[in-house]
C-alpha cells in the first residue's frame, strides 16, 4: 500500500495562503474603529435646565444695536461712534434696569469687532443681550 500523505507533505505550496492575513487587516480595523473616538476633543455636554421661567420681555424695552462689515455702528438706526456708544447705553440702564439689546452683526464681521461691542455691554452692565441671526435655506 502506498501512502498518499508522506508523498503531499514533501511538495511546496505556490499559493499564499490569505486567511490570516485578513484575520490582522480585520483586527486592525477593529482597534482604529475603537480607538477613533476617544482621541477626538469634543465635550458632551447637557445644558441645565431650570424650573423657572423669564417673564417676557417687552418689545418697547428692546434696543437695537448694529454694526455692519465697514463697522459702522449704528443704535437704534443712528449712527454712532463706539465711545459714545458706551456713554449711550450707560444712561440707557440707568433710566430703564430691565433694557434688552439685540445685536444685529454683519455676517462678514471679523469676531473682534463683534467682542468689543460685547465689551462696551459689559461696561454699561446690560446683562440681557441676544444676537440676531437668520435661518439657513437649504
Amino acid at each position: 500500500m502506498r501512502r498518499y500523505s508522506q508523498r503531499n507533505s514533501l511538495t511546496t505550496l505556490s499559493e499564499i495562503n490569505v486567511t490570516p492575513l485578513l484575520d490582522l487587516a480585520f483586527v486592525l480595523l477593529i482597534i482604529f474603529m475603537i480607538t477613533t473616538p476617544l482621541l477626538e476633543n469634543s465635550m458632551n455636554l447637557v445644558i441645565p435646565s431650570s424650573g423657572a421661567t423669564n417673564p417676557p420681555v417687552s418689545s418697547s424695552r428692546v434696543q437695537t444695536v448694529s454694526i455692519d462689515r465697514g463697522e459702522t455702528i449704528r443704535f437704534n438706526n443712528q449712527v454712532v461712534n463706539s465711545e459714545t456708544l458706551t456713554t449711550q447705553l450707560i444712561q440707557l440702564k440707568q433710566a430703564n434696569p430691565d433694557v434688552a439689546i439685540v445685536i444685529r452683526p454683519d455676517r462678514e464681521l471679523p469676531v473682534q469687532k463683534l467682542i468689543t461691542l460685547m465689551d462696551a455691554l459689559r461696561r454699561a452692565q446690560i446683562t440681557k443681550v441676544g444676537i440676531a441671526t437668520r435661518a439657513e435655506t437649504k
